[in-house]
């Protein structure tokens, strides 16, 4: 069994909210795995199901552009929110999502491709801005939506400047209806998946792992209530069920109306557009995710720059 560090105890409890010497015992029952230790916790009913597992704390923002049926969310990272209000720094990210938009929407193909005001790639483009700006800053993330017929609605959450923000979301809706129609709905579902963070689009696209892995959280906690296997079963069947409607889309109360399911209120808009309506993708970048920066004791800082 690997040792368990305090460090590690600190992390599960920050991840967590569950108390030290539980965040130890769950560790030492799970050989220092902190993934199994999360859901060790979960499953004795001390860590909260909905708790991150891990901080969001990069700068930078998030940028939208869409042209025709197609549409592109991008990342791009700086060290602090200083420079994410700074013109420049605003200016480039709303040009690199322009540039995105004509390319397949991955990282590589959007920082190989050519920044019209620089004359050179994205990724060069980047690197004299660290320059000029004084800072560090890197296209992280980008993704790209597009449809034959129908539209690509995006959404900017608390948008800073037109198309820039902390939240970006797109949903690609195929339908031969009427456009401004479908835009409207579009956006609408944007601003819910902005709320909600649907881990797919239906519940059979849920990835299987992530399943799995809260079945298996659900048999545990069935457990303690000392029922028979074939109880339990039913009992973690039923629960399935509802972690599905919960993470999928189409299941989810609309947040725009909670009295409808979102696929509901996507049918009620099939009279306006004039036709069916088909959710085709959806992506959903939030700054920062799954990043952490590295915490800093200011205090100890400054008693060290005394100390000389």
């Amino acid at each position: 069994m690997s040792e368990i560090t305090a460090a590690m105890v600190k992390e599960l409890r920050e991840k967590t909210g569950a108390g030290m010497m539980d965040c130890k015992k769950a560790l030492a029952e799970t050989a220092g795995d902190m993934e199994a230790a999360i859901d060790w916790l979960r499953a004795k009913g001390i860590a909260k199901a909905d708790k991150k597992s891990g901080r969001t704390a990069a700068e930078g923002l998030i940028g939208v552009s869409s042209q025709g049926t197609k549409a592109v969310v991008v990342e791009v990272n700086s060290e602090t929110d200083f420079v994410a209000r700074n013109d420049a720094f605003q200016e480039l990210v709303r040009g690199i999502a322009k540039v995105a938009v004509s390319t397949d929407g991955s990282v590589d193909a959007v920082a190989a491709a050519t920044y019209p005001a620089s004359g050179k790639s994205v990724s060069d483009t980047i690197k004299d801005a660290i320059a000029t700006i004084g800072e560090n800053m890197n296209l992280r993330r980008s993704t790209a939506l597009s449809v034959e017929d129908g539209v690509v609605a995006t959404y900017i959450h608390n948008a800073v400047s037109d198309g820039l923000g902390k939240l970006g979301v797109l949903v690609a809706l195929k339908s031969t209806g009427d456009k401004d129609a479908l835009n409207a709905i579009g956006r609408q579902v944007a601003m819910h998946i902005a709320a909600t963070a649907p881990l797919a689009i239906r519940p059979e696209e849920v990835d299987a792992a992530v399943a799995e892995r809260e079945r298996n959280v659900f048999i545990e906690q069935s457990r303690a209530s000392g029922k028979p296997d074939n109880i339990i079963e039913k009992m973690v069947d039923g629960r399935m069920r509802k972690f599905f409607e919960e993470v999928a889309l189409l299941s989810q109360a609309f947040v725009i109306n909670p009295d409808l399911t979102v696929a509901a209120a996507i049918k009620e808009a099939e009279k306006a557009v004039g036709a069916p309506i088909e959710v085709a993708g959806m992506a959903r970048l939030l700054l920062g995710e799954g990043v952490e920066k590295e915490e800093t004791d200011f205090a100890a800082e400054v008693a060290a720059a005394v100390k000389g």
